[in-house]
């Protein structure tokens, strides 16, 4: 019996909200991703094994035509052919996306490779905010100059930002250069070496690969000015700096994680860099800062400096630190814990570096670290804990 075509129409399409495949017959499916990507995929066996085929964005490629383009892609199935080889006609007979279907089809192609779902989300809002002078231009007519006038607004007023931009825009013409949209011999307009590093003013205060850092001496003098900051991102970076946590680590927290009675907090592996589970014993004044804010019947899957239901991103941190007067960063304090850890106390070399989840080489020392690096962990961060809260 003849498989169904043509299950769906363009009304349905339009409406359908729910993640998952929405099969059209014959090995069509429209995918729509847990944060509403919408793309057609292609799904049929090469030998003996089975092969997704993205076809583009559902805003790129219309129903009709994507029927077109499956239908030679089952012909090919049924001639013992490759249907990946219809994909691959000459550049001039591609329609040419713009940098916004492109971008949009290209982050739901990838996101499901990404951990942290606020950096799914910053990805989107950050192309849809600075790119918005290219959304509407075809991703083989996006020039240096575009690029330029993306990025000198905000070159030097936000640095991290722009810079993120940048790497962003140009990631997404790679993957476009990839697809086949662009040329072979193509080159970036958006690459910084070698090409925008000679057209746009050096950041200050940004070191490629270095985090800056404040200076552990002044760190309880800045907590003092934390604490009097009643913004939840100031409970974040108070967290985050009291647990030498990365700032993904913190933001991503959940009630589930905090165990009140063992006074640990507990990061899944699926959120940590090193992928693996990171145990991390709290400080007095971690725990009175995370009861003050815990509500009476927290559901155990709620973020704990979530506002009104929304994560935070990295950028509310960052901004505080800018409001406050100082030029460092969020990761830097993982390096102001290890400087003081090193310079001002007696702790061992491997209990430092296990307070900063850094993944170890040597397996007779995970195992060490298994068996008593908590506890001994939990004097450290208490130590901390006290300094920060040092005056005079």
């Amino acid at each position: 019996m003849a498989r169904a075509l043509n299950k769906l129409t363009t009304r349905k399409v339009a409406s359908l909200k729910e993640p998952g495949r929405h099969s059209d017959g014959g090995g069509l499916y429209l995918r729509i991703t847990p944060n509403g990507g919408r793309s057609w995929q292609f799904m049929t066996a090469i030998g003996g094994k089975r092969v997704e085929i993205g076809l583009g964005a559902e805003n790129a490629i219309g129903l009709g035509a994507v029927r077109k383009v499956a239908e030679k892609m089952r012909e090919a199935v049924a001639l013992g052919q490759d249907p990946r080889k219809v994909l691959e006609a000459p550049a001039a007979a591609k329609r040419v996306p713009t940098f916004k279907e492109f971008a949009d089809d290209y982050i739901s192609s990838v996101e499901a490779g990404w951990k942290n779902p606020t950096h799914r989300k910053q990805w989107r809002n950050s192309l849809n905010q600075h790119a918005k002078a290219i959304s509407d231009t075809k991703v083989d007519e996006v020039t240096t100059d575009d690029v330029l006038r993306i990025l000198n607004p905000i070159w030097l007023s936000v640095p991290e930002t722009a810079s993120r931009v940048r790497g962003r825009i140009e990631r997404v013409l790679d993957a476009a250069k990839a697809r086949g949209y662009l040329p072979r011999d193509y080159a970036n307009p958006a690459r910084l070496k070698g090409h925008l590093d000679h057209l746009l003013p050096r950041q200050p205060g940004m070191t490629r690969g270095h985090h800056k850092a404040l200076p552990y001496k002044d760190a309880p003098k800045f907590m003092e000015e934390l604490r009097q900051r009643k913004a939840p991102a100031a409970r974040c970076l108070e967290f985050t700096i009291l647990t030498a946590a990365r700032s993904g680590e913190a933001l991503g927290a959940t009630w589930r994680e905090v165990d009140f009675d063992e006074r640990l907090w507990r990061v899944p592996a699926s959120r940590m860099k090193a992928g693996t589970e990171h145990v991390v014993p709290l400080s007095d004044a971690a725990v009175t800062m995370l009861e003050s804010l815990k509500p009476a019947n927290p559901d155990p899957a709620d973020r704990v400096f979530a506002v009104q239901g929304a994560p935070r991103s990295n950028m509310a941190m960052a901004m505080l630190l800018r409001r406050m007067g100082y030029a460092i960063t969020t990761h830097g304090f993982r390096s102001t814990f290890r400087d003081w850890a090193g310079d001002c106390t007696t702790h061992p070399r491997d209990i430092i570096e296990a307070a900063l989840a850094h993944t170890i080489q040597n397996k007779a020392e995970k195992a060490y670290r298994r068996g008593t690096a908590v506890e001994r962990r939990r004097a450290l961060m208490e130590d901390w804990a006290k300094f920060l809260s040092a005056t005079g």
